[in-house]
Parts: C-alpha cells; sequence; structure tokens
C-alpha cells in the first residue's frame, strides 16, 4: 500500500487539565502508541498537541494542512465538547476519519474505578459527530479496541479510501479517439466531467501524436523489448515488424500522457486506422500504465479511467475490467476485455502473442496476456440514473485459478456474495454499466466512503 500522510488529531477538555492534571501523562502515552500503531499500517503520522479549544483545534488542523496531510484522523482521549473542535473539521477541506477506541480493553463492574477517567472518550465522539452530521461533513468511523480489533486497520482502510476520493478533483483524463459510438451507458461530456467531478479531460490530436512517435528512437524501442523479454514471456514466435511498430505506438502513448501530466487516459479500438498517429493498438502500455499508477477504462471512458487513476493513489491492487459470462452451474463469472488489465494483480507473467486485428486496417499488435490473482476484492460500478451518480459495490471473491483454455485472453473468475442471477438482476436493477472497477484488499465500508465523498449515492449488493 502507498504511504500516506495523515494529520493524527488528539481531543481533549480543558477542565481537565485545570481540576485533573494528573491524567495527561498516561493519555499522552496512549496517544503516541496509537501514533506508532497507525505508523505500522503504513502511515506517515504528523502528531499534534492536545487540542481543547476552538483556537487550538484551529491552529492544529491549519498545520496539518500547512505539513501536507491527506487526511485527518481524530481520536478521543476524553470527552471533549463539540462546539470547540467543530469549526476546524467543518472548515477544513481534508477529509475526517474517527477512530473511536480506549486503553482500556474490560470495563466490567469490578475494575477499578479510576481507569473511568483514562476511558470515556467515547461519548465525545458521538457528541462530535452529531455536529458533523448537521453540518453536513463527510466523515467514516471505525470503533473496537486497539488490541482486541481491527480498528487501526479499518481506520488505515478509510484513510487510502479518503486519499482516493479526494484526488479525483484536479485529475487529468486524456482520450485517444473520442467514445465508441453508440456506447451510452458510461458517457459524460467534457463540461460534465469538470463541472461534477473536477476532472480535466484532454482529447489527443492526431498531429501531436504523430509527431511524438515520429521522434521515437531505435534505442528506445530496443529497450523496452528489452524490459519486456526481462518481465514476459513469449509464448510464440511473435512478428518482429509488427512488435516494433506497436511498441513505438505504446512508447508515443506514454511519452504523450507524461508530456501533458495525465493521471489516467483511454483508447477507443475503432479509431486506430493506417492513416491515424498510431498505426495499431497499444494494448500493452494500458497495461503496463496501470502498474505505474496511470488510470484506465477502454472504448473512450473517461470518467471511470479518471477514477481508477483516483483509486491508484491509494490502491495499487485494482484494474479496470468488465464482467463477460456467467457460469450457471458453478456460480462463478469471467471477467475480461480486449487486452487490458493491471499486470500487478495478475498471478502468472503477462504472455506475449501476436494478435490478428480485424476491426479496421489497423496494424496487428502484440498482446501481453495475464490472470487475475485470487484473493478478496470489491467489485465496483459507477453509474448514473435518473436522480445522478451512484456506486453499485459489492463483495467478491477472485478465484485462485490454476488451468484455464483461455491463453490468448485476459481472463479472471470471481464468485460473487450472493448467486449469479441475483447479482446479475441487481447490477441492472440500479443500472449498472459494463465498465467496472476491481479493487482488491479494500472492503465495501471503505469503497461506500470514497463514493460518499464523491457525493454518489452508494448501492450494496
Amino acid at each position: 500500500m502507498k504511504k500516506i500522510k495523515i494529520g493524527f488529531l488528539p481531543l481533549y477538555v480543558k477542565l481537565y487539565d485545570d481540576v485533573v492534571a494528573s491524567l495527561r501523562p498516561r493519555l499522552e502515552a496512549f496517544y503516541e502508541t496509537m501514533a506508532k500503531k497507525l505508523e505500522e499500517q503504513g502511515m506517515d503520522v504528523i502528531r499534534a498537541p492536545f487540542c481543547r479549544l476552538e483556537s487550538e483545534f484551529l491552529a492544529t488542523v491549519a498545520d496539518f494542512e500547512k505539513q501536507g496531510a491527506q487526511c485527518l484522523v481524530t481520536l478521543h482521549m476524553a470527552y471533549s465538547p463539540s462546539l470547540e473542535c467543530v469549526k476546524a473539521l467543518t472548515e477544513t477541506t481534508l477529509p475526517i476519519v474517527i477512530m473511536d477506541t480506549t486503553e482500556t480493553y474490560e470495563f466490567d463492574p469490578m475494575v477499578d474505578p479510576g481507569e473511568l477517567m483514562y476511558n470515556h472518550g467515547i461519548h465525545g465522539v458521538m457528541d462530535m459527530c452529531n455536529l458533523l452530521l448537521r453540518n453536513k461533513k463527510q466523515y467514516a468511523i471505525a470503533a473496537g479496541h486497539y488490541i482486541h480489533s481491527d480498528v487501526v486497520e479499518r481506520t488505515c482502510g478509510y484513510v487510502r479510501a479518503a486519499v482516493a476520493a479526494h484526488a479525483l478533483n484536479g485529475i487529468k483524463v486524456g482520450t485517444y479517439g473520442g467514445e465508441f459510438a453508440g456506447m451510452g451507458d458510461f458517457q459524460a461530456g467534457q463540461r460534465e466531467l469538470k463541472e461534477r467531478f473536477g476532472i480535466d479531460l484532454i482529447e489527443a490530436n492526431d498531429e501531436e501524436i504523430k509527431a511524438i512517435r515520429a521522434a521515437i528512437t531505435d534505442a528506445e524501442v530496443d529497450a523496452e523489448i528489452a524490459f519486456d523479454d526481462a518481465n514476459y514471456e513469449r509464448a510464440e514466435v511473435l512478428n518482429e515488424v509488427n512488435y516494433r511498430e506497436n511498441t513505438k505506438d505504446c512508447l508515443a502513448i506514454r511519452k504523450w500522457i507524461e508530456k501533458n501530466g495525465l493521471n489516467a487516459f483511454s483508447v477507443n479500438f475503432l479509431k486506430f486506422t493506417a492513416e491515424t498517429g498510431l498505426k495499431s493498438v497499444p494494448f500493452l502500455e494500458a497495461c503496463k500504465a496501470m502498474t505505474r499508477g496511470i488510470g484506465y477504462a477502454g472504448e473512450g471512458d473517461a470518467l471511470d479511467a479518471a477514477i481508477m487513476g483516483a483509486i491508484y493513489k491509494a490502491y495499487d491492487q485494482a484494474s479496470f475490467c468488465e464482467i463477460f459470462c456467467p457460469d450457471w452451474k458453478g456460480n462463478s463469472f469471467m471477467i475480461s476485455h480486449m487486452g487490458e488489465m493491471n499486470y500487478a494483480v495478475s498471478d502468472i507473467k503477462p504472455q506475449l502473442n501476436n494478435v490478428a486485428f480485424n476491426y479496421t486496417n489497423a496494424a496487428a499488435p502484440v498482446v501481453g496476456y495475464a490472470k487475475f490473482r485470487g484473493g478478496k476484492a470489491i467489485y465496483a460500478n459507477v453509474c448514473r440514473d435518473a436522480e445522478g451518480y451512484c456506486m453499485v459495490i459489492t463483495p467478491i471473491e477472485m478465484m485462485d485459478v490454476k488451468e484455464d483454455t483461455f491463453k490468448k485472453s485476459m481472463r479472471g473468475w470471481f464468485k460473487p456474495s450472493t448467486t449469479v442471477a441475483d447479482l446479475l438482476e441487481g447490477l441492472s436493477t440500479y443500472g449498472a454499466t459494463h465498465h467496472s472497477l476491481l479493487i482488491y484488499d479494500a472492503t465495501v465500508e471503505e469503497i461506500a466512503y470514497f463514493a460518499k465523498l464523491l457525493g454518489m449515492r452508494v448501492i450494496t449488493l
């Protein structure tokens, strides 16, 4: 997982400093314990002094912002009056994740009464959350004992989701070839992308692409093919002329991405002809780009490509995908796409193959086919209904497939948490598109928070 900088905010009450100052040393030690627990989960923690008054909260949150915090995590050290913190928390642009825990695990009728003063911050959380809701400030909360539950891990999961959501605003996505004609479910125009999500859309210009491609040297092509030979396998004898030309096309897309500072891109394979800027579809580069954290979606789908780019800011193990075929008997689905997936989530080395391309007069590309690894994942779909944007989320189990007959396909199989029929009905009841996101090592709750921060209605199946 990517390292994320967080501001770790301890909430306290001035009254206790005035009348029971002896509480502080133990509570400060507990705060440091929790900071280290967060660091163990890959967080870069900005520490702060206990905040008690509005002026202290405002100053601390401003300091977090100045130091480049990507998210704010709160921890109630004791009860803290909500009107002291609410201004700082509602005015900041930082997303908020609440870690609701205490030091003592067992608090039964026989516990030392002195423990009460060290373990009652949970009702301060309730006070604060009420004010956040009333002020329409989104937050996520994880509760549990810091040793005897997964509260720290869940807190960090929400942090990752929040960072991904905030990365979408200002993201730059490029498209080559526009949208697939007649494919209406994912389409969103340039103005809507900008106004609704803050996404900047850049459409490729053939003359620009031709100039970039023409400047690529033989040495650059040789180096890229050497990289492929070191990391992938040749499943058959490749057409070297096509391979070199396709490698140029792939490098041209990479340089176009770099030149324009893109965070994501999409290509429409029907755009590629012998007359355009690129001579063949850059399937390999789509896969490589995803491994580098560049978002991607097929057929000119700029929105899903941009959302994938945002997801990659916090989740490495994710990929664009489509549901292809149901296995009614085995209660599973095959997912695939023409020649694109994130190689970071493959359980085999990509297998390089010659591919016939019959859709246009474009040259035949080389494709590196791969297979999705097994493991728990989230299948997420961004869609739009008459009321606005939604995210449909369902937990799945990617199958660990050892043998299959789809050697010349991007492929993977997953089992839904329900039946194939129920999931299909649910997806289309809520208008899910045929383009989706596959996110390993995430939870339904994390991705739901991601969607809520983007103002989407959340539907879980």
